[in-house]
């Protein structure tokens, strides 16, 4: 799905993962929901914040497989890469700089890769699947 590119798109996509995971059987309260949910809110307000690009939308894909739960966010600015060591822990007075750290530390797997599909960038996160779920 594709959400604009600003707070409130940012909200709606995090309430809609929330959402979908819940009717994939992974309720409202599970610990997969709550932390899913979290990283969708790092990767969108890093794609509204730092890969905004005026009248350009940010892009959202979630699926589930037995084996594993991910979430795409793809923005527009291709000039804003992470950098490929991955995100330094913030020190503690920092006024940012946690957001994908976050994603680091509750993420199973994560990357940041360039789009194939035209200028910008995709940042993903997969969490194990639960057994049974």
């Amino acid at each position: 799905m594709r959400f604009t590119s600003t707070p409130r798109g940012a909200r709606l996509a995090r309430r809609l993962v929330s959402h979908r995971l819940h009717i994939w059987g992974h309720p409202y309260d599970s610990e997969l929901n709550h932390t899913l949910t979290l990283i969708t809110a790092e990767l969108t307000a890093n794609a509204v914040r730092h890969g905004h690009v005026p009248g350009r939308d940010f892009g959202l894909r979630l699926t589930c497989t037995p084996d594993a739960v991910r979430i795409e966010v793809s923005d527009n600015r291709p000039d804003r890469l992470v950098p490929p060591a991955g995100p330094a822990a913030p020190s503690p007075d920092a006024e940012s700089g946690r957001g994908l750290f976050l994603v680091s530390q509750l993420a199973a797997r994560w990357a940041a890769v360039s789009r194939s599909d035209g200028p910008g960038k995709t940042v993903w996160a997969e969490l194990p699947a639960p057994a049974g779920g």
